[in-house]
């Protein structure tokens, strides 16, 4: 591992964090096909894809199809996704030839204990997420050393300063494309002739979970419908988290 090599495994955290820092100055300014290529050659079977088949997954799902169809990718099915969002999953697995996409749930003994009636989000979205999302995810990613995100700095306030490479969690983030911008998306996602997921047309820029997705008015943030009336900008999985971090109970 980068970061035995460099001598810095006493401190797990702070080495980690050097890791991430060195590999951002490596490889800024390449392109994030360039940057995938990298990640995966560098973390070669310790990493994976997390994607949601939202509004702008098309984009970075092909360029890991173009390198490597059996990449491991992860999709978070929480049991309150769009119907659309399922249907646009497995056509993107379909047009891509993608064939290491493993979906995960929530446990059920979270969701007897927490939220036996499935309305859990109507009064706190926050342990909601917790167990739909956040604690999932863990679990699906606990055999990984890196994990590829598609987050982008032009998406809300809470990303403007994400860096190529982070870290978190115990484990190595990369962000190839924070730099692009929504014209950019499109113009590669057409160019590439990726179908868009059908719930963008009917006003849905950024898509989550059906009960806390609104459609976003012209001029708003592309976020501004998920969690709509909350102080809510994040589900939790993004959160950095130090090493050995233990997830809560709720």
């Amino acid at each position: 591992m980068v970061l035995d090599a460099l001598g810095l495994a006493l401190d797990p955290d702070q080495g980690l964090a050097s890791e991430a820092r060195l590999l951002s100055a490596r490889h800024e300014g390449e392109t994030a096909e360039a940057i995938i290529a990298a990640a995966l050659d560098l973390y070669a079977g310790r990493i994976a894809l997390v994607s949601s088949f939202g509004a702008d997954s098309a984009v970075l799902l092909a360029m890991v199809a173009d390198i490597d169809r059996s990449l491991p990718i992860i999709f978070l099915d929480t049991g309150k996704l769009f119907p659309a969002t399922l249907a646009y999953r497995d056509a993107l697995v379909e047009a891509l030839g993608l064939t290491g996409v493993v979906t995960h749930g929530p446990d059920a003994n979270d969701q007897a204990d927490v939220d036996p009636a499935g309305a859990l989000w109507m009064t706190d979205t926050d342990a909601c997420c917790e167990i739909r999302k956040v604690r999932p995810l863990a679990v699906a990613l606990s055999p990984y050393a890196a994990w590829i995100s598609g987050r982008k700095r032009y998406q809300a306030e809470t990303r403007v300063n994400l860096p190529l490479f982070e870290a978190t969690g115990g484990q190595i983030k990369v962000n190839p494309l924070l730099g692009w911008d929504r014209a950019r998306i499109d113009a590669y996602r057409e160019a590439r002739h990726l179908p868009p997921h059908p719930l963008v047309a009917l006003g849905y820029p950024s898509i989550g979970c059906l009960p806390c997705t609104d459609k976003v008015k012209p001029g708003e943030d592309e976020r501004a419908g998920r969690w709509r009336g909350k102080a809510k900008t994040e589900c939790g999985i993004h959160l950095s988290q130090p090493s050995g971090t233990v997830i809560p109970g709720i």
